[in-house]
């Protein structure tokens, strides 16, 4: 309800900042229109004067007199004039301002919104991933036994497990790809690394722990094993068992 109202307050601020510097523009013109019929007078009058006889002094004195009334005048509406366009100028900038600060706040509120629609529900998936985590390792457990009673309980779990993980990528969750991928701090967790001749260098051998994404958010990253190159002592080794290996087989042939 606040933010209703202050909203509501904005909105009103702004109008009648408008509709002050339609004022300002107004009377601005009123003035621009009364300076320019005043000096269209004082030049009527100068042509006046130069067109009439020059020998009569009381017309010219009553001309220099409503000359120099009007000229006084001239410079009052220069003068009001003025005041009144640095004013617009500084009504235009205020509601400027105000116009921009709207907008940043009518996009703060339009993202603020987004974002709750988008990951309201974060901490409570965040909950849900140890109640998955406990599904997995139960699979994990109970598949090498050949009991059937053991086989049905997994097939229970399993369902329960894949509804489960059903809910959660209907609300945007995904697990992060990472076995057979390359080691990407942005989203893996290394728990260990270990040479492998049998990968490339920064290679995921084994995850520990499967890791989730909420939209474009992580979750928590994938906990994971990852090669490194193999000693060369451990290769050469390897090369000379082979070697020996073979030796009593060429012998026979």
């Amino acid at each position: 309800m606040i933010e209703i109202e202050n909203d509501e307050a904005k909105d009103s601020e702004t109008i009648g900042t408008e509709e002050e510097g339609l004022e300002s523009i107004q009377a601005g013109d009123e003035l621009e229109a009364a300076l320019r019929e005043a000096e269209e007078a004082v030049d009527q009058r100068a042509a006046d004067r130069a067109a009439g006889p020059i020998d009569a002094e009381d017309g010219n004195s009553a001309d220099k007199m409503t000359i120099e009334l009007l000229s006084q005048e001239l410079q009052s509406l220069k003068a009001d004039y003025d005041t009144a366009l640095a004013a617009k100028v500084e009504e235009d900038d205020k509601l400027l301002r105000l116009t921009a600060e709207f907008e940043n706040f009518r996009r703060r509120t339009l993202k603020e919104k987004q974002d709750t629609f988008k990951y309201g529900h974060q901490n409570l998936v965040k909950d849900l991933l140890a109640t998955v985590d406990n599904l997995e390792r139960a699979v994990v457990h109970v598949e090498g036994n050949k009991d059937g009673d053991f086989q049905s309980l997994l097939q229970g779990v399993e369902l329960v497990q894949r509804e489960l993980l059903g809910v959660l990528t209907k609300h945007g969750v995904e697990n992060i790809e990472a076995e057979g991928q390359l080691f990407d701090p942005n989203v893996h967790e290394a728990m260990a690394q270990i040479p492998s001749p049998d990968h490339p260098e920064n290679t995921v051998i084994e995850v520990l722990q499967t890791g989730y994404m909420l939209r474009d958010r992580m979750l928590r990253p994938a906990r994971v094993v990852f090669s490194k190159a193999a000693d060369e002592g451990t290769e050469q080794q390897g090369s000379t068992e082979v070697e020996q290996g073979e030796t009593p087989g060429d012998g026979e042939s």
